[in-house]
């Protein structure tokens, strides 16, 4: 692979956001393509909460499935890359920011990630008033069980079409963007929310500006300044230079 080699010394306040692709190597279904989710009608209308509450047994079928799925695989090279690299400059400002519920930057060694669409690892009561608050559940549950507070039903701790992001996740990318140097989004498309907002916001901060895809954006987003076309498995090892 003929890949210019990325300096981090040059910049102290860096951000980088993934998507889908970064977790494919992994096994994880991505959206888009011949194969990709948006293909599958049922996880189309298990992913939209205006379907709420009626399609909560669609909603534990659906991601309980991931959830299954997320017990099993592994991180792959691109995960690993990233935590070693926040690894090797402790004295940077390395925001890692996932629109991925799959839990595999932390399982890679990654620290404080901000998961804009919250986690299928974990539970949340769908009572508002319930004093209970998102716990980690391993279970690949078939039927949607209840809260033990309150009684009311449960769900994924994920952010589904339709719904505001979560509040502190929000408001923490936001400031990372405020001041960020370098912007890196890895396997996303680049031409939708939340990544054409990030960069969008990082270009007018001043930073210089990577996408790094499969596949080329289609429109291109002009706040984008480079973009490297690969996996993001053997792209990002080779990636960093020090």
């Amino acid at each position: 692979m003929n890949l210019q080699t990325l300096s981090l010394s040059h910049y102290r306040n860096i951000v980088i956001l993934t998507g889908a692709g970064i977790s494919a190597a992994s096994g994880v279904p991505t959206f888009r393509g011949e194969n990709g989710l948006w293909n599958d009608a049922e996880f189309l209308r298990a992913s939209d909460a205006a379907n709420l509450p009626d399609s909560l047994p669609m909603v534990w079928k659906v991601f309980g499935g991931l959830r299954a799925l997320a017990e099993t695989i592994k991180p792959n090279a691109a995960h690993y890359a990233i935590a070693e690299m926040q690894r090797r400059h402790p004295t940077k400002n390395i925001t890692l920011i996932t629109q991925n519920v799959d839990g595999l930057h932390q399982a890679a060694g990654s620290e404080n990630v901000i998961e804009l669409h919250g986690s299928v690892l974990r539970s949340r009561c769908t009572n508002e008033a319930c004093v209970a608050k998102p716990f980690e559940d391993l279970t690949s549950r078939t039927q949607v069980p209840l809260c033990e507070i309150c009684g009311a039903p449960l769900r994924p701790d994920i952010v589904l079409f339709n719904e505001m992001l979560p509040p502190w996740e929000s408001h923490q990318s936001k400031r990372a963007l405020r001041d960020v140097e370098l912007f890196l989004a890895i396997g996303t498309s680049g031409v939708v929310n939340p990544a054409a907002q990030f960069v969008s916001s990082a270009a007018y901060a001043g930073a210089r500006t990577i996408l790094i895809n499969l596949e080329a954006m289609q429109p291109r987003n002009p706040h984008f300044q480079e973009e490297i076309l690969g996996r993001a498995e053997e792209i990002l090892p080779l990636l960093w230079k020090e």
